[in-house]
């Protein structure tokens, strides 16, 4: 299983609507959302590397979005779990998440 965090720049207007529609997608979730800087982080987890690639596009093509890109990714082995031992500072190894990204989208 792959895990990509996205982040996602909408235009103010389609703000709302567009946080519902990603958590609408399949295997996509607003992990955070900051509407005074038309942010999102999304969590997006795909089978493999071409789906994972799919959903960007998808999310790339909905309304009011301005912006998406993928700024993190976790590659997994089928059949196995992310390793238990501590990663990068910053990174929930388990989940794959970089909280640097919070950090990122509360300075922009």
């Amino acid at each position: 299983m792959n895990y990509s965090g996205i982040l996602v720049v909408a235009t103010r207007d389609r703000f709302e609507p567009l946080q519902e529609a990603l958590n609408a997608l399949d295997g996509v979730e607003v992990f955070h959302s900051d509407e005074n800087s038309s942010r999102l982080v999304v969590a997006q987890e795909a089978a493999s590397i071409d789906d994972e690639v799919a959903g960007l596009k998808r999310i790339k093509a909905l309304p009011g979005v301005v912006l998406a890109e993928m700024i993190t990714h976790y590659f997994g082995d089928s059949g196995s779990e992310p390793a238990d031992d501590a990663g990068p500072e910053g990174i929930d190894v388990q989940s794959g998440f970089d909280s640097r990204v919070i950090a990122y989208l509360n300075n922009a």
